[in-house]
């Protein structure tokens, strides 16, 4: 969406300063996730078409070996839970695109908070009582969860598609989600 916005030349640009933008604009935890996108386009010069990157995320496809990823750590026994910095309309559109069921699914528009705040974790947590030695965090943003996921002292998988460099380190890291049954199995072995 940024490259049809902006251009493809301009696309790293854009997307490295939407991301220095974004947390300030979830700083208090008022905004709704379409609110954010839209405002921050707003801030990178979109003008009309500042809605257009909030409207599209229904439409966003997971990577290719998402489901069938998720569907073997299912049928392993591990229990999925999506703590999201979105809102619910856009986080169940997700979900039906990923088309593998989901326990739980905790987004920003509902708590009043954004990642990497911990109020994902502890909403979480209060509402599954869920070991924590048990629990691991899988997720794509470094800045977002794994950095909290470890101030939390939880386990994490970094999935780091783009083979960034990130304090802390994570527990383990894998380049996409293909493997991540195997990973999880090596972290709890037996999971409940």
């Amino acid at each position: 969406m940024l490259a049809e916005v902006f251009g493809k030349e301009r696309v790293d640009e854009q997307l490295e300063r939407y991301h220095a933008m974004e947390p300030a604009l979830e700083a208090d935890g008022t905004r709704t996730y379409r609110a954010v996108m839209t405002e921050a386009m707003r801030e990178l010069g979109a003008g009309e078409r500042a809605e257009e990157l909030a409207a599209s995320l229904p439409d966003w496809r997971p990577f290719p070996e998402v489901r069938d990823a998720l569907a073997e750590a299912r049928a392993r026994g591990w229990k999925l839970a999506i703590l999201s910095n979105t809102d619910r309309d856009l986080i169940e559109a997700s979900m039906r695109r990923i088309g593998v069921p989901f326990e739980l699914a905790i987004v920003a528009s509902e708590i009043g908070s954004y990642k990497p705040g911990h109020a994902h974790w502890l909403h979480f947590f209060d509402e599954t009582n869920a070991p924590r030695d048990l629990h691991v965090h899988v997720a794509q943003s470094h800045l977002h969860d794994i950095v909290p996921a470890t101030e939390l002292g939880l386990r994490t998988v970094w999935i780091n598609r783009r083979a960034q460099a990130g304090e802390p380190q994570p527990t383990r890291e894998l380049r996409d989600l293909a493997g991540l049954a195997e990973t999880l199995g090596e972290l709890v072995p037996v999971p409940t």
